[in-house]
């Protein structure tokens, strides 16, 4: 196929909702991608919350934003997606509003009332009721509004799009955070998805397929998601439970959960969870490692690189690669099956961090930043359209809803993880350096689990685990 038939191809191959979905996507993600490069900072530097505090609240930001997305993707297979986004840009808006309004005078008698912790932890989760349904809403439109023939494609621009969102986050917070203020960063975010809800009302219409099921009922909704997780009555208990102790020692720092309680917990999930939610849950060790750039490395920076360094700006690096090289990359690795490609990305993501630990300055937490962002380039894309093949028709949004579960989970562990990190080979054995050993360690790790779970258990990049 020569290059002007494969250009018409994706001309031709994408209904209108596609481009503007992910047209929305963008701003979505600089939104998104601009309060969390400015959150490590906003909340030790302005809120005076402690290293392993700041940690913990920052992966929960990032965690409840991709954990209630496997509940924000049933309930845009029920709603409709149309609905659902204009919904999600609405309570998005508020959200960021009120996290820039912390400190506001017109919030002090709550934030008097009840412990700090916890209300700031409460403020940050509100995003997540957003984006919990903006994402599979998105992802969902491009696997419905693309033929088969450029669906592939169609996940690279998606993850282009989200990544020019993702360098225009960072660069705009910088911007707001020196010109403006911390706390106007929160607010600019909030006018950019206020001003998408208009764009969906006016302009997106609810992508259809011929022979598409009707919208499932409620009770077809909750059937879905129960046969996804595998053991329902056993996991869904667990991981509350988990949550619960999760949020408490937030509230309360002072207080820990003996090693062995969080272990029983996890045996309990693994013995209840389907062959499918295994891959998730294996693939959660990536977005441990993948979110350092984020929860660890502004404080990183500012401690013990330079403390006047812009982090904001430098994070752009990510995003910005990612734009560049993502077509191209897609190009270069399409020869590649899918879940192996995952596994390169894994490898390649883990290993950009010996680059900081070995050259801890600014440069070399930007190219650290650039080999990290190849590794994200060769995974991503490909892991989006393993899970879309393994969906049942009508399911989209179910399935993409549990494709951003281990991007969640891999927040809230990376939130203490990097919290306990910089604490203790920061502040107490005085050798940050080996901060990024350990991160890379758990990357790899969790490469050599993926492959044994290639070998053993997977049946087949277009079947589904059951």
């Amino acid at each position: 196929m020569t290059f002007s038939e494969r250009l018409q191809e994706i001309r031709t191959g994408f209904e209108r909702p596609f481009w503007v979905a992910n047209i929305t996507e963008i701003f979505e993600r600089l939104s998104y991608y601009g309060a969390f490069a400015s959150l490590a900072l906003y909340l030790q530097e302005k809120l005076n919350f402690s290293t392993e505090q700041t940690g913990t609240l920052t992966g929960l930001f990032g965690g409840m934003v991709w954990f209630l997305a496997i509940f924000g993707g049933a309930a845009a297979d029920r709603l409709g997606f149309r609905r659902a986004l204009s919904i999600a840009y609405l309570i998005l808006a508020a959200a960021y509003f009120l996290i820039g309004s912390i400190g506001a005078a017109w919030l002090a008698s709550v934030r008097n009332a009840v412990p700090l912790g916890l209300f700031v932890g409460c403020i940050l989760i509100l995003p997540a009721l957003g984006i919990s349904m903006v994402k599979p809403c998105v992802v969902g439109t491009t696997a419905r509004a693309s033929k088969e023939n450029v669906r592939s494609i169609g996940y690279s621009i998606y993850y282009t799009m989200v990544n020019v969102g993702g360098a225009l986050g960072p660069y705009f917070a910088s911007w707001s955070h020196r010109h403006l203020g911390v706390e106007n960063v929160y607010r600019i975010a909030a006018l950019s998805v206020f001003a998408m809800f208009f764009v969906v009302i006016i302009f997106f219409r609810e992508p259809r397929k011929v022979g598409d099921a009707p919208p499932p009922s409620i009770a077809t909704v909750a059937r879905n998601f129960c046969v996804v997780v595998g053991n329902y009555r056993l996991v869904l208990p667990v991981l509350l439970v988990a949550l619960l102790l999760r949020i408490g020692l937030m509230i309360y720092p002072a207080y820990s959960v003996p090693w062995w309680i969080w272990c029983g917990l996890l045996a309990l999930v693994l013995a209840g969870i389907s062959r499918f939610m295994w891959f998730l849950v294996l693939f959660t060790g990536y977005w441990v490692v993948f979110w350092q750039q984020y929860i660890s490395l502004p404080g990183y920076i500012h401690g013990y690189v330079n403390s006047g360094a812009d982090v904001e700006i430098i994070l752009v690096t990510d995003g910005l690669t990612v734009i560049c090289l993502t077509l191209a990359v897609n190009y270069l690795t399409r020869w590649i099956p899918a879940f192996q490609a995952v596994i390169l990305g894994t490898v390649i993501t883990s290993c950009s961090w010996i680059i900081l630990a070995l050259r801890p300055t600014i440069w070399g937490a930007v190219l650290s930043l650039f080999v990290l962002a190849l590794g994200e380039i060769i995974q991503s894309p490909r892991y989006y359209e393993y899970i879309s093949r393994l969906a049942p028709p009508g399911q989209q949004g179910t399935y993409m809803g549990f494709a951003f579960l281990p991007i969640g989970i891999g927040s809230l562990i990376g939130g203490w993880f990097g919290g306990t990190l910089v604490h203790h080979f920061g502040e107490v054995t005085h050798q940050p350096a080996r901060i990024w050993w350990t991160v890379t360690a758990v990357g790899l790790v969790t490469a050599a689990a993926l492959w044994i779970y290639d070998k053993v258990v997977r049946t087949g990049d277009a079947a589904p685990a059951k």
